[in-house]
C-alpha cells in the first residue's frame, strides 16, 4: 500500500509509521510542518519519504494519484488549542479540510483514518458505558475541532469522496519523551518522570479519580486494524469508533509505578491540586463501551501494569538501537 501519514514527526506519527514499515510492500509519505525523521529502527526505512509541508496551503502537492490510504495524525493538542484559538482551528480543522478536499480530488474513494479523541465528550455525559450513539458534548476547543472533522469524514464518506473512519483515541500512556502540552500529560509523566529520576506533579489529590487510557502498542495495533476494515463495516454517515481503552485510577498508576519501578520511585510523585484544571479533569468521560471497536477486530489492553512494562521494554530497545548506531 502507498500510505500518507500526516503529523508524522509527532510521537504517534513515528510509532505508526514504524509499524507500517515492518511490511516492505508499504510505501510511506511522511508529512509534517517540519521534515519528519524516518522512525529509528524501522525495518524498511528506504520505503519512506519525508516531506515538509503546510497542509493548509499545499496539501495537494504531497498526494500522488495512486495513494491507497491516508492516516491523519496532525494536530495541536488540547491545552495549546485552547490557548491559541486561531492556531487550533488552522491546524486541527483547516488543515484537515484541505487534505480531505485534495484526497477527494486526486484519489476519490481513498481509505482515510482520522485521529479523533475521547475529548469529543464533555458534560453532561453518561458515567457508564459511553457509546458512539451518545451525543458529543465537547467543552474545549480541541474537542469541538475533533467533532467538526468527524462530521467532515462522515459527509465525504457518504458522498463517496473518501472511505473514512474516525477513531476516537483514549489518552495514550505511557508516552516517551518530554511532556506534551495536553492537560492529560501527567498521565504519562506519573510513570515516565519517576522512572527517569525526575519529579512529576499530579494536578489533583483524588487517588480515586480515573481516566480512560490505552497503551501506545495497542493503539498502533488498532490503527492498523482500521486501515483494513471493509468499507461497509459502518454506515456511510456514521464513521466514528471509540477505540477500546480501560479505566485507570491515580492509585492504579501509583501501584503500577511501585510494582515495575520500585517503591522508591513514589517519592518523585507530587500531588498538588490545581483549581483551574479541576473542572476540565472531572468533565472527561471515564467509562466507555468497547463493543463496537472489539467487534471490528480491535483489542483492549490487559492491565496498566503491562502498559508500564511495555514502556520500559520499549525504552530498553531504543537505548540498544542508539548504542548500535554510534
Amino acid at each position: 500500500m502507498r500510505i500518507l501519514v500526516s503529523g508524522a514527526a509527532g510521537f504517534l506519527g513515528q510509532i505508526v509509521s514504524k509499524a507500517l514499515l515492518e511490511d516492505e510492500s508499504h510505501e510511506l509519505i511522511l508529512a509534517d510542518i517540519i521534515e519528519p525523521p524516518i522512525p529509528r529502527g524501522a525495518k524498511h526505512p528506504r520505503r519512506a519519504t519525508s516531506v515538509k509541508v503546510d497542509l493548509v496551503e499545499s496539501s495537494a502537492s504531497i498526494i500522488p494519484d495512486n495513494l491507497d490510504a491516508a492516516i491523519l495524525l496532525h494536530g495541536v493538542m488540547s491545552s495549546a488549542a485552547e490557548a491559541d484559538f486561531e492556531l487550533g482551528y488552522r491546524v486541527n480543522v483547516d488543515a484537515t479540510r484541505s487534505i480531505l478536499l485534495s484526497l477527494a480530488k486526486k484519489c476519490p474513494g481513498v481509505r482515510v483514518i482520522y485521529a479523533s479523541s475521547e475529548a469529543v465528550y464533555g458534560t453532561p455525559v453518561p458515567k457508564n458505558n459511553v457509546t458512539e450513539a451518545d451525543i458529543p458534548t465537547p467543552e474545549m476547543s480541541y474537542g469541538c475541532q475533533k467533532v467538526i472533522c468527524e462530521t467532515l469524514i462522515n459527509d465525504f464518506t457518504r458522498r463517496g469522496m473518501i472511505n473514512g473512519f474516525s477513531l476516537r483515541f483514549p489518552t495514550i500512556s505511557v508516552r516517551p519523551g518530554k511532556p506534551s502540552p495536553a492537560v492529560s500529560a501527567f498521565l504519562s509523566g506519573i510513570i515516565r518522570e519517576p522512572l527517569n529520576g525526575q519529579t512529576c506533579t499530579v494536578p489533583l489529590k483524588d487517588r480515586a479519580w480515573r481516566h480512560w487510557m490505552c497503551s501506545p502498542k495497542t493503539l498502533v495495533y488498532n490503527v492498523l486494524v482500521a486501515l483494513r476494515l471493509p468499507r461497509d463495516a459502518l454506515a456511510p454517515h456514521r464513521r466514528a469508533v471509540n477505540v477500546p481503552g480501560f479505566a485507570v485510577t491515580v492509585q492504579d498508576m501509583l501501584d503500577a509505578l511501585e510494582e515495575v519501578g520500585g517503591k522508591d520511585k513514589l517519592a518523585f510523585v507530587r500531588e498538588e491540586e490545581v483549581p483551574e484544571l479541576r473542572s476540565v479533569l472531572y468533565s472527561w468521560a471515564d467509562d466507555f463501551d468497547n463493543s463496537l471497536g472489539l467487534s471490528l477486530g480491535m483489542k483492549q489492553d490487559t492491565s496498566f501494569v503491562q502498559s508500564v512494562r511495555d514502556y520500559v521494554e520499549t525504552m530498553k530497545e531504543a537505548s540498544a538501537s542508539e548504542t548500535n548506531t554510534e
